[in-house]
């Protein structure tokens, strides 16, 4: 990008917060980031900092805000519903919790157990090659959302209650983008907000799946599965059983690509399942899933029902000049799992840093180049578990017949050392030679197995 010209510095020279511009139409925090940008950057005006909107406020825009604001940033995070309570099976890999500094009072239930049951009700018991200190973390997201907010605000970000609009690109070379947004105030009266409007140098779309910031800037459309999920409050002998204790169902009748589960929380269970290409069908398959758990939440109450998109594959685009997009918005979720927390986490501060880093700590613009450094090590460092899960759900999820094969597979120590390796720590773990031939001869022969019942059953079904 060319200079910052001296008229264009003085225009903008003043950021002008959200709050006060109506439209006229047990914790260890992150290390201060220190960094130099490139010669090339502008410099921004004595006194200015870079100023960038964070819209979103779950995992990957809390993240996002606090690292911004801890490096220099002048920060603004808008996120329209507070008290979010996204349907989401809450699990959280290990390594977020020290990476993240997280408290380990955020964190429900710890889950060293976990029973995969196949579509012909054969459980297998998943955990036994777990070492004494490794568990997933199973949280609820209202809890987990609120404390990252409430971290990004101590470290100098400005929270807004509000929603995002649209926004409107400089009309010159290193200009300001116009962010409108509906706020919302209890003390004005208006229930559908106020709209106003504020200048940024750069935004970060962290605003999920439905992402406004993505359509904003033509980020592309993506396939996605819908989330259904019943928070039930069981008795208290029924919640003993799910104390260390997580269930996974799979099969057509419960989903026929995806898979249904039951996560403990802090004082009741999430029963809940999903699917990219029965959409319509998905109360259906809730209902089967609730019929495979029956013995274990019978006499439960339904507290809440909650319903969600979940992406299925990153964005065609993530990134437009100063705009970039992080978390759900950028479809960060796996196949297979449909695991999506710790990624927007990290993808929001690897967003972060990379904009602290170009910026010489808020004191030069940005530009696209220091945006796309931070994709290409999201994509260097994860892309291979990406892939990895699709061809698992691809092979696995296909029909019943594999899904019995997979429920034998992971009854293996190997597979079972392997998988919660990748997933506590966010690595894909190399595999010992002598064992992957092992784990390939009895992968087919569990194919084989399984697809000769699904004939013989087919026979009888006749």
């Amino acid at each position: 990008m060319t200079s910052l010209s001296s008229s264009a510095a003085a225009a903008r020279a003043t950021f002008v917060m959200p709050s006060s511009r109506p439209a006229s139409g047990g914790r260890r925090m992150m290390a201060r980031l220190v960094t130099r940008a490139a010669a090339s950057s502008p410099k921004l005006p004595s006194g200015r900092k870079l100023r960038v909107a964070v819209v979103g406020g779950g995992p990957a825009g809390g993240a996002a805000a606090e690292a911004l604001a801890k490096g220099g940033v002048e920060t603004v995070l808008i996120e329209r519903k507070l008290d979010n309570c996204k349907p989401c099976g809450g699990a959280i890999p290990l390594c977020m919790v020290s990476e993240f500094d997280l408290p380990l009072d955020l964190i429900d239930r710890k889950v060293r157990k976990m029973k995969m049951i196949s579509p012909s009700n054969v459980a297998v018991d998943i955990g036994g090659t777990l070492a004494p200190h490794e568990y997933i973390g199973m949280v609820r997201r209202e809890v987990l959302d609120a404390h990252l907010r409430s971290r990004a605000e101590g470290a100098g970000a400005q929270v807004v209650n509000g929603l995002f609009l649209r926004y409107e690109a400089p009309k010159e070379p290193n200009g300001s983008y116009l962010v409108h947004y509906n706020h919302y105030d209890s003390s004005n009266g208006k229930a559908g907000g106020e709209k106003r409007t504020f200048e940024v140098d750069a935004i970060v779309g962290a605003d999920g799946a439905n992402s406004r910031v993505a359509k904003e800037m033509g980020a592309g459309d993506y396939e996605y599965a819908i989330a259904f999920q019943e928070r039930v409050r069981i008795p208290d002998g029924k919640m003993k059983y799910y104390e260390e204790l997580a269930e996974m169902y799979v099969g057509d009748d419960v989903s026929p690509d995806f898979y249904g589960w039951v996560f403990p929380k802090c004082d009741h269970v999430a029963v809940g399942t999903g699917t990219v290409t029965h959409k319509p069908d998905i109360k259906k398959f809730q209902a089967a899933t609730r019929l495979r758990a029956k013995d274990r939440i019978e006499g439960g109450k339904i507290i809440r029902v909650e319903a969600h998109p979940i992406p299925e594959h990153p964005r065609p685009k993530r990134v437009a000049g100063r705009v970039t997009l992080v978390g759900d918005a950028a479809g960060y979720v796996t196949k297979c799992s449909g695991e999506g927390i710790y990624f927007a986490a990290k993808s929001g501060r690897m967003c972060a840093e990379a904009i602290v880093a170009g910026s010489a700590n808020g004191t030069r613009m940005v530009e696209e180049s220091d945006l796309r450094k931070y994709l290409a090590e999201f994509d260097r460092l994860y892309w291979p578990t990406y892939k990895v899960l699709d061809v698992l759900q691809k092979v696995f999820y296909r029909s019943n017949a594999a899904r019995e094969a997979f429920v034998e597979m992971c009854a293996d120590d190997y597979v079972q050392r392997m998988t919660f390796d990748s997933y506590l720590y966010k690595r894909v773990v190399p595999g010992n030679p002598l064992e992957d031939i092992k784990l390939a001869v009895n992968t087919i022969g569990s194919l084989v197995r399984a697809t000769a019942l699904r004939r013989e059953m087919e026979k009888v079904t006749l």
